[in-house]
């Protein structure tokens, strides 16, 4: 027999319930293991990514709105705004707060920008509060999350969904995020994420989005706080605390400024600055930023490191608002399309008209083009009528072509387009309902946009397209309409187009944008349109093609409200030139280039000259157009002026009242022509001091004026200064005053504080505080007039000069005679130099200079300044000129007090001379 050999165990102590002897059957035997230990639940707390951000700036008012909101049961609100305007900032600052303030209160935070992170914030909330059966692969996480929410002894929690701008995935039924990601509709749930986030009296929520659409669906509209840039206060405050500086460094006030407060792009700035630092401080940043969009495009390209901003975020504030952009055109191309036009507009006053356009041509592409501006001729004639009547014509078949049901379509798109924008706070409607604004750093991010899309051209196509469109000749008539879009074809300056055809529109829009500007004295913006247009139709059209020469002359135009006749008769010279060869010596637009130069020449004084030019353009008029011709009468009208500045006023008087009575009968009474050549007669009369004469006119001008033109038309406020100078100068002090003060202050609204003819009233309204010894009001006008002609004009302009002359004037009348010699000297030695020695305005200067030496003893330097003004005075004049007349015998008079020989030979006069005004 053979034994065998048996298996044995050894159990331990620990299993001393099990005794196991010899045995050939099987055993069984239950092994139980220890329970495992219960989780203890956690305390209340915070699942807030962030630490409490050192440099927030307290918004109060809007951190006290989530508190007042949040305190009510069961709230749900919304933080709506542009990316980068600092939603998640607040909502984490407010977070910080309700644990400071209630540390029994849970508050929870859950990235929702997309299914996978929604989840995973899920997860990462059950691990943290320790929620059984979390960890089971089978387990709805979801489901366990919102029981856990929902049990009765919970107190109070706030739970903040960051960043929702893209709602689709939480109001789809699900039972995990893999459901969402694979579209799977095989499961039988059908509870939608959204539902999951229970709604109970001891919760709040807090929703921060982009979309106003988003927010809506999950917070009423009073529980929406819409988050805007932040105050001017606040962003410096931003700043100095990013930057360590003082508030108030003026390099951070503006830099502040030119990133509109926006909390993004002034946190990415000061990281810029730092990350530069010592070769980059706040100025030269700023620089950079205003040089170009280029340069501005790489500095807010730049990811600064942002310590308390989510890892997905974008810390540039360009890249987070393509983000937006990018999604927009998911969910709507044509918003985007809208966004995309009006990112060229400048930021205020976006008009819906201008937008309008565009959709108008997607129904109808053989839309016509726009018309021409009327030619430089019509800047003499005034005859825009028929033109305008053209357009209305042009405007009014489209608009009856279109069918109604299509222009219905056209405002449903429009509307939605519109609602698109605002939802993203991208665009903001103005009082009105019908302008729009933006931040400049949207559009500036939006053209980037385009550009890395490869779509920059087609939109600064179709935004000069609807500029040439809606743009209309700078008339009178049409200032309101042309004030309103007058920004937005300034800012087409910068966006020269590629093509051809584009470029023909872009030069013919600054072209009539610097006619615009010159009707309305804005010198710095007419040079710039002139200038560029006049290069463009050179290139385009030729030298001497109508477009070019219409060009040329509006930047000689420009020249002559500068003050720079050289300039200014070079190029009309070259004007008449060309017009003669390429229309001939008759032709009405050569006429009309001859008197341009012939006006040149009045305005330095040369009178022979333009005298010259006058009867010339006259005599042709007369024999291809008629005596009678709106054209010819005024070319005599120009030749009568020409007369009564060389004091021929017999002749000029003579031809003034044939031109008024022809325009009466041709015209008519009450027509801008006519009652232009009664204003010039009545000056006629007032320089002969026939007072009843001129006056009397003048009444009839601005009565006729504020019936037919309106009581602030230009031409109206014009007739009423020279009302007023009439009664300045017949002693009627106050009447004059009121009148001058009514003009002035029109003139400030319709024209503009600095506007060369309201400068003129205010000079003249001086001028009447004057004459009646108010010293103080006089002086303190006149300083005002020479401060703003000094930085509009210039130093040395002349119309600077006349004002820098009479403030001299006030001086010397106050006894303040030092004062008044030095800019006496200054006013004539820069007239010689910018006028010529023998301009009037030069000539005038030297009289009152002479007056100045005679009062301070420096008798000599006087009568030798005065004989060298008379000497030049009688030359251009002749010796019977009044002018000429009385400073002969002013200079008799102190020749004689002083028992110098006279060599004076002319007849005295009862005038004396006086300062210039």
């Amino acid at each position: 027999m053979v034994s065998q050999s048996m298996a044995s165990n050894t159990f331990g102590n620990a299993n001393s319930g099990l005794q196991v002897g010899i045995s050939n059957a099987p055993i069984n035997a239950q092994f139980y293991l220890n329970q495992e230990r219960p989780e203890i639940p956690t305390s209340p707390l915070s699942t807030v990514p962030f630490p409490r951000d050192p440099d927030f700036v307290d918004r109060e008012a809007l951190v006290d709105q989530i508190h007042e909101k949040c305190a009510l049961s069961g709230s749900w609100i919304a933080l709506v705004g542009l990316g980068g305007v600092g939603k998640t900032q607040l909502a984490m600052e407010y977070s910080h707060q309700v644990r400071l303030r209630s540390p029994e209160t849970w508050v929870f935070w859950i990235h929702a920008s997309n299914a996978d992170r929604f989840e995973e914030s899920l997860r990462d909330l059950a691990e943290q509060v320790k929620i059984p059966r979390r960890d089971e692969p089978k387990a709805n996480i979801f489901r366990l999350v919102r029981n856990w929410l929902q049990n009765r002894k919970m107190k109070k929690w706030i739970l903040i969904l960051d960043n929702i701008d893209d709602d689709w995935f939480i109001h789809k039924p699900i039972t995990t995020a893999l459901d969402i990601q694979t579209n799977n509709s095989s499961n039988t749930a059908t509870r939608p994420l959204l539902e999951y986030l229970p709604r109970t009296s001891n919760s709040s929520v807090i929703v921060t989005s982009r979309s106003k659409e988003i927010a809506l669906k999950l917070a009423d509209h009073k529980d929406l706080i819409e988050v805007q840039p932040m105050t001017k206060t606040e962003a410096i405050a931003l700043l100095e605390k990013k930057l360590d500086l003082p508030g108030e460094n003026e390099g951070i006030v503006k830099l502040a400024e030119a990133l509109e407060f926006m909390p993004l792009a002034i946190v990415q700035a000061a990281g810029y600055i730092i990350h530069r630092s010592p070769r980059c401080s706040v100025s030269q940043y700023l620089e950079q930023l205003r040089k170009d969009d280029c340069e501005a495009t790489k500095l807010l390209n730049h990811e600064a490191g942002y310590l308390y901003r989510d890892w997905e975020a974008k810390n540039s504030i360009l890249l987070t608002w393509q983000i937006s952009f990018d999604h927009i055109r998911q969910i709507r191309q044509s918003a985007a399309d809208l966004l995309s036009l009006m990112s060229f507009f400048d930021r205020q006053g976006i008009s819906e008209n201008l937008l309008r356009i565009q959709k108008k041509e997607r129904k109808k592409k053989n839309l016509n083009q726009p018309e021409e501006p009327a030619d430089i001729s019509s800047v003499w004639r005034s005859n825009f009528f028929s033109r305008f009547a053209r357009w209305k014509k042009k405007k009014s078949i489209i608009e009856e072509d279109a069918d109604s049901s299509s222009e219905s379509e056209l405002d449903d798109d429009f509307e939605n387009d519109i609602a698109t924008l605002r939802d993203y706070s991208l665009i903001y409607i103005g009082e009105d309902r019908t302008m729009f604004t933006m931040h400049r750093l949207v559009q500036l991010t939006a053209r980037v946009w385009l550009t890395n899309q490869g779509q920059i051209e087609q939109w600064k196509e179709q935004f000069i397209n609807n500029l040439c469109q809606e743009f209309p000749i700078g008339e009178y008539e049409n200032w309101e309409r042309c004030r309103q879009i007058f920004p937005h074809v300034k800012s087409a300056i910068l966006q020269r187009p590629d093509s051809q055809d584009s470029l023909r529109q872009w030069a013919t829009l600054l072209y009539k944008g610097a006619w615009f500007a010159w009707r309305r004295g804005n010198i710095l913006d007419v040079r710039e349109m002139a200038s560029k247009s006049r290069k463009e139709r050179l290139t385009i059209f030729g030298g001497d093609s109508k477009e070019a020469l219409d060009s040329t002359i509006m930047l000689a135009m420009v020249y002559s409200l500068e003050g720079s006749w050289e300039e200014a008769e070079k190029l009309q010279g070259q004007v008449m030139e060309t017009s003669k060869t390429k229309l001939g010596k008759d032709h009405p637009n050569t006429l009309i280039s001859m008197g341009h130069l012939a006006s040149t020449y009045s305005r330095q004084g040369r009178w022979k000259e333009a005298e010259k030019l006058f009867v010339q353009v006259m005599e042709t008029s007369k024999s291809k157009l008629g005596e009678d011709h709106p054209d010819t009468l005024m070319s005599i009208g120009s030749l009568a002026s020409t007369y009564r500045n060389q004091g021929r006023w017999e002749e000029a008087e003579k031809l003034e009242i044939y031109v008024m009575e022809t325009s009466k009968t041709k015209l008519g009474e009450d027509h801008p022509n006519t009652l232009s050549i009664m204003a010039n007669l009545a000056s006629t009369y007032s320089m002969q001091d026939r007072w009843e004469e001129a006056e009397k006119l003048f009444v009839q001008v601005v009565d006729t004026s504020k019936t037919k033109l309106g009581e602030d038309h230009p031409d109206t406020l014009m007739s009423i200064g020279s009302l007023a100078s009439i009664y300045r100068m017949r002693g009627r002090w106050k009447k004059a005053q009121k009148l001058f003060v009514q003009v002035m202050e029109t003139s400030k609204t319709k024209l503009g504080e600095d506007h060369p003819d309201t400068l003129s009233i205010m000079a003249n309204l001086a001028s009447t505080y004057r004459n009646q010894g108010l010293w103080e009001e006089a002086e303190k006008l006149e300083g005002q007039v020479v401060k703003t002609s000094k930085a509009k004009l210039g130093q040395d302009h002349p119309n600077t000069l006349i004002s820098m002359a009479n403030l001299a004037s006030t001086y010397s009348m106050q006894g303040r005679w030092e004062k008044a010699e030095k800019l006496e000297i200054y006013v004539m030695e820069t007239s010689k130099t910018k006028l010529g020695e023998d301009h009037p305005n030069t000539l005038s200067s030297m009289a009152n200079l002479a007056f100045t030496w005679k009062t301070l003893g420096r008798t000599v330097d006087a009568i030798d300044l005065l004989r060298d003004c008379l000497a030049k005075q009688r030359a251009i004049y002749g010796p019977n000129h009044p002018a000429a007349m009385s400073i002969s015998e002013t200079l008799l008079k102190w020749k004689g007090k002083f028992n110098i020989v006279a060599s004076v030979d002319n007849q005295p006069s009862t005038s004396t001379p006086h300062p210039i005004s």
